[in-house]
């Protein structure tokens, strides 16, 4: 069995130093990119107690991210009042436990989780907000969906009635050159530009950096950041 166990020394004056330096940094980030917005700075919540997620949503942090449905099925009560979004890997056989606890779901790489997701929403009468994962470096240990086909395949997730097609979701590889950024932005764009706005579709978020590349994906463009280590300090997972 998977108990969760937050092993970080990372103590509440540790994260409260952490947030406001990730916050200076996204602003600086964003002004030298000449953006008059900034992303939304999302907490990544794996294995992290209840306890520090909750002192960073009383620093001001809104949005959090799970990776795991179980662990945030045994976490969610112990929030305190946050948007919770769902960025990890997703079984079509677990959408059910989420799909009225989330408010997005960011992995979406193939249509039968799609037409899983919606089919679970229409069943309550939901309108899901999604990301299309993209495989950016087209890494075969990565799950998404390959720039090339990402055109064809949200073409076919805008079809499904109960699915709102939000934008993109990427892990771009580690080290990698700033250009892959940049072919996640221009990507984005493009698709923007093609897909249009309608009922279903309204192609307005970007999903792109961590807490080793996040000042990159605000200079090309992340409408979202997902920050776990640099915020929480780094985690062991342990199996009791």
């Amino acid at each position: 069995m998977e108990n969760l166990s937050d092993n970080t020394q990372t103590s509440f004056e540790d994260i409260r130093e952490n947030y406001l330096r990730i916050c200076d940094n996204i602003s600086n980030a964003a002004q030298k990119a000449g953006r008059k917005d900034l992303p939304r700075f999302m907490a990544v919540t794996k294995t992290v107690s209840p306890e520090r997620v909750n002192y960073a949503v009383g620093l001001g942090v809104d949005l959090l991210g799970e990776n795991r449905v179980q662990e945030f099925m045994d976490k969610r009560e112990s929030y305190s009042p946050a948007e919770v979004h769902f960025i990890g890997s997703l079984q079509s056989n677990k959408v059910k436990y989420i799909i009225d606890k989330v408010s997005m779901i960011h992995s979406v790489d193939n249509m039968h989780l799609a037409e899983e997701i919606n089919r679970r929403a229409e069943q309550h009468g939901l309108v899901m907000d999604i990301l299309t994962e993209i495989n950016i470096g087209e890494e075969e240990t990565k799950s998404g969906v390959f720039a090339e086909d990402a055109k064809a395949f949200c073409g076919e997730i805008a079809q499904l009635k109960n699915i709102r097609l939000r934008g993109l979701m990427c892990i771009p590889p580690p080290g990698c050159s700033e250009s892959v950024f940049a072919l996640m932005q221009e990507l984005f764009e493009s698709l923007k530009s093609e897909l249009g706005e309608k009922d279903n579709v309204k192609f307005d978020t970007l999903s792109m950096g961590m807490s080793g590349d996040y000042e990159t994906a605000v200079k090309y463009g992340a409408t979202i950041i997902r920050i776990g280590s640099a915020l929480f300090g780094y985690r062991k997972y342990q199996i009791k």
